[in-house]
């Protein structure tokens, strides 16, 4: 991190113990931290009549105080974040009141209060909230909310158009505070993963009503603030990744009895961090700038009967068609606009039946199940290069979150990836694919070899961390690969000597193929590391029945939602002992399983009723000690 001026007070402000304290507590927090902090200690100074003796600029005697815009975010993966924090800076850089704060850490009984507010809010999966967000969501949803006359406000949303719930629960609390009496100051915005495309021009817009609205009253004189806001930790970011070199990549499930591989293919992947200057806490992600597979590149030039060598220009930026289609355009995930454009295109009533509003569930299916090279053969339709370019969205990057610990590898990060590649039926006609498909990242990284440099940037989870006090305990469930952070926590608690005990709960399909990392927990446990590892291979549950059998119960696949039932007992002891709880993986399945799983054991293993368990955990998560990374 960029070294900070040293922190100093005027003693008529500050004893020497106040200042010990203001130091240790800024230096302590993130962006997001300082910029709620600041917030809160403004709403103190206006609340306190402060002698005009202390050398500090307050407004005129018979000035009103300085109106202040609220934002809060609510955030999955750090786009809202980033979009929050850089119309808070904007705003501030104009000289008006500003706070940015985290949907989970914003008080609703403020909310009577303010008159300016802007929420930046991402929508996951299924017209979900962000975890960040859900407290804050259901608040402004239910019963509770207040009636707000007197509040301005706007709404940007964002999300993913290959979703059928693209951005809904913007649209909600759109609709909602306009129903509790609110004003909006700006019509909704609905950003798709081309994020700027809409998000750029709703900030301007936002800080332009910002300027008209927050005037203050009188003028203020300057104040220097205490510190100024931390400066980056490294010239590498999102838009500007570090070329990081690949320096393992290895394949992590295995072969069964008969010599065959498993149906997965796992990877760990380790890169080099070096010289970059790049940090990243136990629970952070890394993004990963992916190319397109080549053989879906020129799948895609053939059908489209392209040339790729043809020059394109679009936004500023002119490059060959194949350069376009490998690095810039999303190929593997559909989205409606594209879609619709191409259904305009093509004039195939079967493709048009799919965009009618009572189909949503036929437009879902082609969403989540065809990419791109399956919509151009089943129904063709000509494409100029320039309209192609113009129509698909641009590729993002892809969080992975990061399965090591920086305090025991040091400069590298490792990830344990899984290679999405499948094959599908083409009909007599060859796609030029062999029928295969891909995953962009996953794939990309899956034919990367040692040595090869990947575009990266540290993406922070600053609500995945460990807890600070090494001598609480955590449970942690991660089936898959979502067990990869855990690696992360098991190396950061073991070289930070932390004394609170580990309980691991992991799944797959099976133990002599699937089980990740085993030589490492079992390593773990022996050296005591690892208290309890609790494991659930589904299949290998089914192979134990056997055929012949008659008196046999119906095959059941085991989860760790059932070894979670299963030791209800022991897991809720923990909890009451203080214990935090993480969940890593799948959020359509998983995630919503585990959920009903801990709510069960709670009720039953705590004496309390549904409502009263589901208190229980959403207090948790309040506390920070029940955090989620599902994706």
């Amino acid at each position: 991190m960029s070294a900070l001026p040293a922190f100093s007070a005027p003693p008529s402000l500050l004893s020497p113990a106040q200042s010990d304290l203001v130091e240790t507590l800024t230096t302590s927090l993130d962006g997001a931290g300082l910029w709620w902090l600041s917030g809160y200690a403004a709403g103190l100074a206006r609340a306190q009549a402060l002698p005009t003796t202390r050398p500090m600029a307050v407004p005129a005697a018979d000035a009103q105080p300085a109106p202040t815009l609220t934002i809060v975010y609510g955030s999955q993966t750090g786009n809202a974040r980033r979009a929050a924090e850089s119309l808070a800076q904007q705003v501030e850089a104009a000289g008006l009141g500003v706070r940015v704060l985290r949907a989970d850490t914003y008080a609703t009984r403020e909310l009577k209060q303010e008159r300016h507010l802007i929420v930046v809010i991402s929508t996951q999966g299924d017209g979900d909230p962000p975890d960040d967000a859900r407290g804050f969501v259901e608040f402004i949803t239910g019963k509770r909310a207040p009636r707000l006359p007197e509040l301005q406000f706007a709404v940007l949303g964002l999300g993913d158009s290959s979703y059928p719930q693209f951005c809904a629960v913007g649209r909600v609390l759109d609709e909602r505070f306009a129903a509790l009496g609110a004003k909006r100051w700006l019509p909704r915005g609905d950003a798709d993963l081309d994020i700027e495309t809409v998000a750029t021009p709703w900030l301007a817009n936002a800080l332009t009503v910002a300027r008209e609205s927050l005037k203050p009253q009188a003028p203020l004189a300057t104040v220097t603030p205490l510190r100024p806001l931390a400066a980056a930790t490294s010239a590498y970011t999102r838009d500007n990744p570090f070329h990081a070199e690949l320096l393992a990549n290895q394949r992590i499930t295995g072969r069964n009895r008969d010599g065959a591989w498993s149906d997965k293919d796992i990877r760990h992947i380790e890169l080099s961090l070096e010289g970059s200057g790049l940090h990243y806490q136990a629970g952070d992600a890394l993004g990963v700038w992916p190319h397109n597979p080549p053989q879906l590149v020129d799948a895609v030039l053939t059908t489209l009967a392209l040339d790729g060598e043809q020059p394109v220009a679009h936004g500023g930026t002119d490059l060959p068609l194949r350069e376009w289609l490998s690095s810039r355009r999303e190929l593997t995930r559909l989205s409606r606009p594209f879609v619709v454009s191409h259904a305009a295109r093509a004039k195939d009533a079967a493709l048009d039946a799919r965009l009618v509003p009572d189909n949503a569930a036929g437009l879902a299916d082609l969403l989540a199940h065809h990419q791109l090279i399956d919509l151009l053969r089943a129904h063709p339709a000509p494409w100029s290069a320039e309209a192609l370019v113009a129509s698909l969205r641009p590729l993002v990057p892809r969080l992975y979150s990061i399965a090591s610990s920086s305090k025991a590898v040091g400069d590298e990060a490792h990830l344990t990836v899984a290679h999405i590649e499948y094959r599908v039926e083409t009909g007599t006609d060859d796609d030029g694919t062999d029928g295969l498909r891909w995953g962009a990242a996953s794939s990309f990284l899956a034919r990367a070899a040692e040595g090869e440099r990947i575009r990266v940037f540290i993406e922070p989870n600053e609500r995945f961390r460990l807890p600070t006090d090494g001598s609480r305990d955590v449970i942690m469930i991660g089936p898959g690969t979502g067990v990869a952070p855990f690696r992360g926590f098991l190396q950061e608690r073991d070289t930070t000597g932390a004394t609170g005990r580990n309980w691991l709960f992991f799944g797959n399909p099976h133990a002599r193929t699937d089980f990740l990392y085993q030589s490492e927990w079992q390593d773990a446990l022996r050296r005591g590391r690892l208290h309890r590892l609790d494991l659930a291979f589904s299949r290998d549950a089914l192979r134990a029945i056997t055929a012949d059998d008659a008196s046999a119960a119906p095959a059941r696949k085991t989860y760790v939602q059932d070894r979670l039932r299963e030791h209800g007992a022991e897991v809720f002891a923990w909890l009451e002992g203080g214990a935090h709880l993480y969940v890593c993986g799948d959020a359509t399945r998983m995630a919503k399983d585990v959920h009903a799983a801990l709510l069960a054991l709670i009720a039953e293993h705590g004496g309390r009723s549904a409502e009263d368990a589901a208190e229980y955990l959403n207090a948790l998560q309040a506390q920070g000690r029940y955090a989620r990374d599902v994706y």
